[in-house]
């Protein structure tokens, strides 16, 4: 038995394959329609492959479940994975911006300002950036995190529902959150300013981080390059994202205004900032366990 584990461990410390997670929108995705990364990992013998998710909470699972790599997300999920003994690791992050969510009604809704959702039903992605945006939007409100009945939806269903009036609220992330105020004339409730800085996390699974070390710096390099050009060619991007992810350039064009493009390596706020998600969602009841957001940064900071 110890012959096969080893020699398991040993083939897969010898495969040179980068598997990378990736949601329709975000650095991964335009590294993913540039072939940027292919190109800079060549010289090191590895390939590429590529799984797209629905949102981070599926995707921090497939980190989870050993399906992917390399994966990117907004602030909540890493909270919930990490609580869950995903074996995640931030490597760093770029501000995705506050208006970059928002609690969404239907145009002719009665309901006018957040204290309104009392006893609404409202639809969100599980677990997502928008699930943390939701609890300090409510306990601004002088509203607890009970007051409300929600539904948990992915996003295509949850824009499917909120159509159909079975909600009477949607939280959700751009671009959905552009596409139904355009397309349906849905109103914004309330955006995150205010209330989060709703960045965007990037990671490594730890089991690929303790093997192949040297690719993490690639990885991270090029994230943070292709979002530089994209933050010099909004037109093109929206473009490129538009083609990739089915949203229109309009709509594109307006999402990417609202985001910010500089990838940094994790700092002490930005922990700490996290670790508040994490304590506030231990208090409410959301994750199970308490969790130290330092122990699950790539590298320690002094």
């Amino acid at each position: 038995l110890m012959l096969i584990f080893g020699a398991t461990f040993n083939a897969v410390a010898q495969e040179k394959v980068v598997r990378m997670g990736n949601q329709k929108v975000g650095a991964f995705a335009l590294l993913k329609a540039s072939g940027m990364l292919e190109e800079r990992l060549k010289p090191f013998g590895y390939t590429v492959t590529w799984k797209e998710y629905p949102g981070g909470p599926q995707l921090l699972e497939g980190v989870k479940a050993g399906a992917v790599d390399f994966a990117h997300s907004g602030d909540a999920p890493p909270i919930f994975a990490q609580a869950a003994g995903a074996p995640l690791l931030y490597l760093g992050y770029a501000p995705d911006g506050p208006k970059s969510e928002a609690i969404l009604v239907q145009k002719d809704s009665s309901i006018k300002t957040v204290a309104d959702l009392k006893g609404k039903k409202i639809g969100l992605n599980k677990g997502s950036n928008v699930h943390y945006m939701l609890v300090r939007a409510l306990d601004k409100a002088g509203l607890k995190y009970t007051d409300v009945d929600l539904v948990f939806l992915p996003p295509a269903d949850g824009r499917a529902a909120f159509e159909k009036g079975t909600i009477d609220a949607w939280v959700i992330w751009e671009p959905y959150r552009t596409t139904a105020e355009m397309s349906l004339g849905a109103r914004t409730l309330a955006d995150g300013t205010g209330l989060v800085s709703n960045n965007d996390f990037f990671f490594v699974a730890k089991p690929f981080a303790q093997v192949h070390t040297k690719i993490i710096d690639v990885v991270f390099g090029a994230t943070r390059d292709i979002f530089a050009q994209a933050s010099k060619d909004i037109p093109g991007t929206a473009k490129t994202f538009s083609a990739a992810a089915g949203f229109p350039e309009s709509v594109m064009e307006i999402v990417l205004s609202h985001r910010g493009f500089d990838v940094h390596p994790m700092s002490h706020d930005v922990i700490a900032e996290q670790q508040r998600i994490a304590d506030a969602f231990k208090s409410i009841g959301l994750i199970s366990v308490a969790i130290n957001v330092a122990d699950a940064v790539y590298k320690p900071l002094p």
